[in-house]
C-alpha cells in the first residue's frame, strides 16, 4: 500500500526550514515510535523521497496493515507537527493530508 502525505500550505512553509535528510529522519523516528502502538509496517523509501520540499509530498509504503490507517496517520501528523512548529516558530494546523493508494 502506498500512502502520499501531501503537505498543506503551512506545512510546506514549515518544511522549507529543513533538509531532505532531516525530514526523512523525523518521519522515520516518529513512524518507528507509532508502530510500537499500531500494528502496521511502514517504510519511507529514500529513493522515492529525493526532494520532499520541492515535491511537497512524502511517500510511505505500508504492509501488514492490521490497524486503521487514517487513525495512524492522524496521530503521525500531530507528532510531526512538534519539530516543524519549533523550527518555524509559528502555530501550525494540519501539516499534511494523506492519500492512500492501494
Amino acid at each position: 500500500m502506498r500512502i502520499n502525505m501531501k503537505f498543506t500550505t503551512k506545512g510546506k512553509a514549515a518544511i522549507e526550514n529543513f533538509t531532505n535528510e532531516e525530514l526523512l529522519e523525523i518521519f522515520a523516528r516518529y513512524i518507528k515510535t507509532l508502530t510500537k502502538k499500531y500494528d502496521i509496517e511502514i517504510e519511507v523509501p529514500v529513493e522515492i523521497n529525493q526532494n520532499i520540499v520541492a515535491d511537497g509530498t512524502v511517500v510511505a509504503m505500508a504492509q501488514n496493515v492490521k490497524c486503521d490507517v487514517d487513525t495512524f496517520f492522524k496521530e503521525l501528523g500531530r507528532d510531526i507537527k512538534v519539530p516543524l512548529k519549533k523550527r518555524l516558530g509559528a502555530k501550525l494546523d494540519n501539516v499534511f493530508k494523506t492519500e492512500v493508494i492501494e
